[in-house]
């Protein structure tokens, strides 16, 4: 999945455990295997190759996560938007200087979530180039299932970790809660904040690990697929929920916001939350600096 991906069990039956990070393992990669626009074979893809020409037939658990990609882009007043990935050929690793309007216009005219014609049946991107990627849903989504498979195999301690996006199993063996650094977004292998978790989920957005940078300045990762440019945002987002799914698209939309509304965003969620301004303060409920 692009990232480093852990699972921490604990119980009395190593073969069980084993054979349930194996299990976890295969989910995992079948996921991958589904999603990934980097692969040829991939759902993702498919629907990709098509734009501007047919549909492509889908099954009801890809259905469902377009529904709520949706649901994102309308909470998020359109700034969640999983056909925004085209601006990634503008803002690249080889990106030296700022995108041409020419090329802005080009880009944006590819992107639109209610462009895309989908059903329960069939997914179609009506013009030429256009892109899904699901980015920001899919990860988190892997952890929830594979936090329910640990429920349905009866194991009570541990957590799975996608790369950042936490689903707890539950407390440590001994019932101490996990503890999750918070990275400190401008000193390298520093933390900036602890959080202490025995269930539920934990998911954390910056903005800081990837960017570009031009003259001297550094522009985020994360795009307004309004206007093609990166946003100024707070530096990171860290929020408890029940699902992973859902705390991660509540982190990614604080981050798809000028700082302003992406502290009153987190703020209006009622989720217990920290948030790392510009100016590195923390806030929220969970904001305890080291």
């Amino acid at each position: 999945m692009g990232s480093p991906c852990q699972i921490h069990v604990m119980g009395e039956k190593k073969t069980e455990l084993d054979e349930f990070a194996e299990e976890c393992r295969q989910q995992a990669l079948g996921f991958e295997k589904k999603y990934s626009r980097y692969r040829s074979d991939s759902i993702l893809t498919k629907i990709n190759r098509s734009a501007g020409k047919k549909p492509t037939k889908i099954d009801a658990e890809t259905f469902a996560l377009l529904n709520y990609a949706q649901v994102c882009y309308e909470q998020s007043k359109g700034f969640f938007d999983i056909t925004s990935g085209v601006l990634r050929n503008l803002w690249n690793a080889e990106t030296v200087k700022f995108p041409s309007e020419r090329d802005l216009e080009e880009h944006l005219n590819k992107i639109g979530f209610s462009k895309l014609r989908f059903n329960d049946k069939e997914a179609f991107l009506p013009i030429n180039g256009m892109e899904l990627d699901f980015g920001g849903i899919v990860k988190e989504y892997a952890a929830d299932a594979l936090a329910a498979t640990a429920r349905k195999r009866n194991i009570s301690f541990g957590l799975i970790n996608l790369g950042g996006d936490i689903a707890i199993i539950g407390p440590k063996a001994d019932g101490a809660p996990w503890q999750f650094g918070i990275a400190h977004p401008v000193i390298k292998g520093r933390t900036i904040a602890t959080i202490q978790l025995s269930n539920g989920s934990l998911t954390t957005s910056g903005g800081y690990e990837r960017f570009v940078e031009i003259e001297g300045e550094r522009y985020s990762h994360l795009l307004n697929p309004k206007t093609g440019v990166p946003f100024k945002s707070i530096l990171s987002a860290s929020v408890i929920a029940d699902q992973a799914i859902v705390a991660g698209s509540i982190t990614s939309i604080a981050l798809l916001n000028e700082e302003t509304d992406g502290l009153d965003w987190l703020e209006s969620c009622n989720l217990p939350y920290l948030a790392i301004k510009k100016n590195l303060e923390c806030i929220g409920s969970l904001a305890r600096n080291e």
